[in-house]
């Protein structure tokens, strides 16, 4: 089994649904809920959303301001292909593992940089998780994937 590791580049909250995320210094992930403090949070399957530095820069082309959080992802990573991995696949970054739940999403109606660019790259590279076990992460974090 081989291990990928990868980094965090930013963690993102927010307190209403449909708008970007904005950096925090840390998260702390409750077990079955999410993150503590983001509109996101619950009892249901999309918990977290990933979206890696990798996919965010080509959209810099068009919007040179556009910042980690502002696909409204609330862990913006370095270093891992993340629409390959599968469902059910668990991640573990810090002491928190989250189990993969699905992989992109509907853009909603009104998306600010689907209006200003024509594009938007969470639908189809984001992907989504439920909290397995707990923990805080920050930008000094680090993750893995085993393949």
């Amino acid at each position: 089994m081989k291990e990928i590791k990868f980094e965090i580049v930013s963690v993102n909250i927010s307190g209403e649904k449909g708008v970007r995320k904005k950096p925090v210094d840390e998260i702390s992930l409750r077990p079955g809920h999410g993150i503590e403090g983001d509109a996101h949070a619950g009892d249901h399957h999309r918990q977290i959303s990933l979206l890696a530095m990798e996919d965010i820069e080509p959209v810099r082309k068009k919007l040179p301001d556009i910042e980690p959080g502002d696909f409204a992802e609330n862990i913006t990573t370095r270093g891992i292909d993340l629409p390959v991995i599968p469902v059910g696949a668990t991640l573990r970054i810090g002491e928190a593992e989250l189990e993969v739940t699905q992989i992109g999403k509907k853009c909603h109606r009104g998306c600010e940089i689907m209006e200003l660019t024509g594009d938007c790259v969470m639908p189809r590279r984001g992907i989504f998780a439920r909290v397995l076990k707990g923990g805080v992460i920050n930008r000094e974090s680090t993750g893995t994937y085993r393949v």
